[in-house]
């Protein structure tokens, strides 16, 4: 068996770590890159090697080629796993690959080329008769012209996309303009390549991929689908295999298409090829990614094959190891996703400090992260923290795990969508498989009003108690002072305030035993019992009720608390020393002075002092975590004064634009 010396891993994050797991598996040594954000990262920690390759822009980092290829010679690499996103799918990386003698892990550059580029695709489907939706390309001044031959609902999308990156539904033909000029922009600054096409939207569709793999010797296989249908914002969020849509004929058809595309094609690696599938079950042809994809390891959970390894292996020079009718789907595998983000507020990314990160522990639980304890969320990249996947003997099981590991799936400091992923499992669509692409956009508000309705079961005096007694056992327990008391000085006067939204509540202390503590909230008794303590987590009873709750500070001194799933934030207001809260947002009070919605880049400015803007006008454009936020006028105004320029860094306590009304308020 042929194998390599030492492999660069050019990406980051959790893939990196995958890789380098497969990679020390196969007995090969690993390289890793970074940007100076990301010094703390696991994936430099596990790497045999690491270097560091710039500060935080992509384009001088992960996106730089002739920065990665100087490292992979120095450091006598021999070959080089992209990962996917980054430079994955980008034929200039492997053509440096191949005029240095580093053997890129990832198919041939006729693929990628073919594969990557969405018009071409389209056009070579087209030609071997694999059924694809109507659609029609050009510059945007001809999509303009032309889009009307296809009837709305359109998608434009960017020619060289991929993971959801660079597409827009239109439907309304006044809209098309804007999202065409959007587009191409994204487009250019992610994939380096402005081109678009646009297609027809299929109405409530299932999302299918079938898993593919090939070799250099004309061997291909594929290891059968994931439904990735639950989405927002055209990215994937929850995966799963076995497809519950599909029959077993459907599923034999579009695994053989999947395999006459990759032969027709030449491809010699790991890749997926997508399709749609409507209510009928036709199935049309998406576009294939000519890379691993984020999702892979559903399918590894239910096929037992480590497709890395097998990636790894094939562009060493092996012959694939697998056989079709060797290869068989056991069980059912779910993956949730864990974003950094605000579902409540539009899926908004939120970077940050965490102040705490425990992830579940289990039977038939994988868990891919780059994340170990409590970081920093930067505003440079995705917002995906860690990938959760359960498997069961059947779906229902798997659903079941899957909820039971998001309760106990515990992230302080930062919004997230753990709380949004357990309703959406728990969700009668899901359940039922009566679902869509459109599911998100369906039943978002009804989701998020569970969630509100769930965390409003549980008492605020529990909450509060769960916070007295972690400060009072934990200092018992480590016979010193804890960090909590360090911020307090209720030991002297045995009382405690607190607030939690908006609610006062005082706590009295009348009596205090090794394990209990009895007294009264506002005035209402209570005796509660500590059954377990340990590091930012407590068990106690209340009565005759149990819970487990785990606990974290901000720097700001906000106590973070979840208990069963839900997350709650409540403050001390007997501390001396509080710092103040800064206000941040979208805008101001009288919405006249506008904010950043998150920490990001100023990519476009289209104002400048003195203008007059109406409502809606979009003034700015801040691009944060690979996602673009038009900071817009609301009211007719004139620009009074603006702060920043284009390519600055900004944060949310930095106010952009300053805007004097021209309409009464």
């Amino acid at each position: 068996m042929k194998l390599f010396q030492k492999i660069l891993i050019a990406n980051r994050g959790e893939i990196a770590v995958r890789i380098i797991n497969s990679a020390r598996k196969l007995g090969i040594k690993t390289v890793a890159v970074y940007s100076e954000v990301d010094k703390e990262g696991l994936h430099i920690k596990k790497a045999d090697e690491a270097y560091c390759i710039g500060e935080q822009e992509l384009s001088e980092t992960y996106l730089n080629i002739e920065k990665i290829i100087e490292v992979a010679l120095r450091s006598g690499a021999d070959a080089i796993h992209p990962g996917y996103g980054f430079l994955a799918e980008n034929h200039l990386f492997v053509a440096a690959c191949d005029k240095n003698d580093i053997t890129f892990i990832g198919p041939n550059t006729k693929a990628i080329r073919l594969m990557g580029n969405k018009i071409e695709a389209r056009k070579f489907i087209k030609e071997i008769g694999i059924p694809m939706t109507e659609g029609i390309t050009g510059n945007p001044e001809s999509l303009l012209a032309n889009a009307s031959k296809i009837p709305f609902p359109i998608l434009v999308k960017a020619a060289a996309g991929g993971g959801g990156k660079g597409m827009r539904i239109v439907r309304k033909t006044e809209e098309l303009e804007a999202v065409i000029e959007t587009t191409s922009r994204e487009a250019k600054n992610y994939f380096g390549d402005e081109s678009i096409y646009i297609e027809k939207y299929v109405e409530e569709p299932r999302h299918i991929e079938v898993q593919v793999i090939g070799d250099s010797f004309g061997n291909v296989v594929h290891l059968f689908e994931r439904e990735c249908t639950i989405q927002r914002r055209y990215q994937k969020i929850i995966e799963e295999s076995p497809s519950p849509t599909l029959t077993p004929e459907l599923r034999e058809e579009m695994g053989k298409a999947a395999v006459h595309i990759s032969e027709k094609v030449g491809y010699n690696s790991a890749g997926t090829v997508e399709f749609l599938v409507d209510k009928d079950l036709n199935f049309y042809f998406l576009e294939m990614n000519t890379r691993i994809q984020v999702e892979h390891p559903v399918t590894e959970m239910v096929t037992g094959v480590d497709l890395v390894e097998e990636q790894i292996l094939v562009a060493a020079g092996n012959k694939l190891r697998l056989h079709q009718k060797e290869i068989h789907q056991k069980g059912h595998a779910i993956e949730c996703r864990i974003y950094a983000e605000d579902p409540a507020n539009g899926f908004l990314p939120s970077p940050g400090d965490m102040t705490l990160f425990s992830m579940p522990k289990g039977h038939n639980i994988r868990l891919d992260t780059s994340v170990e304890t409590a970081t920093t969320i930067h505003s440079f990249f995705d917002p995906m923290i860690s990938k959760m996947i359960i498997w069961a003997p059947d779906r229902e099981k798997a659903r079941q795990d899957s909820m039971n590991a998001l309760r106990a799936f515990n992230i302080h400091g930062i919004k997230t969508n753990i709380s949004y992923l357990l309703g959406m499992l728990k969700h009668r669509a899901f359940e039922s498989n009566t679902i869509s692409t459109k599911f998100c956009d369906e039943h978002s508000d009804e989701i998020l009003a569970s969630i509100e309705a769930e965390a409003a079961l549980l008492s605020k005096t529990d909450c509060v108690l769960a916070y007295t007694l972690y400060d009072m056992f934990s200092t018992k327990q480590k016979q010193h002072s804890s960090v909590w008391e360090s911020i307090g000085y209720w030991r002297s006067i045995k009382k405690l305030s607190f607030t939690m939204d908006n609610d006062p509540f005082e706590v009295l202390i009348e009596e205090e035993n090794s394990d209990s503590l009895s007294g009264t909230v506002n005035g209402q008794s209570f005796h509660c019992k500590v059954l377990k303590i340990g590091n930012q987590q407590i068990v106690f009873t209340n009565g005759d009720q149990q819970y487990e709750a785990h606990l974290s500070l901000d720097r700001k001194k906000n106590c973070w608390l979840s208990i069963l799933g839900n997350t709650y934030q409540l403050q001390r207001t007997d501390i001396l020393n509080m710092e103040e809260e800064v206000a941040s947002g979208s805008a101001s009070e009288d919405g006249n002075n506008l904010f950043a919605p998150m920490p990001g880049k100023v990519i476009k400015v289209n104002v400048k002092a003195g203008d007059q803007v109406k409502r809606g006008s979009i003034l700015l454009v801040v691009e944060a975590m690979k996602m673009e936020n038009n900071i817009i006028a609301t009211t007719n105004a004139v620009v009074s004064k603006l702060t920043v320029s284009e390519g600055e860094m900004v944060d949310t306590d930095k106010q952009l634009v300053f805007l004097e009304p021209t309409e009464p308020k």
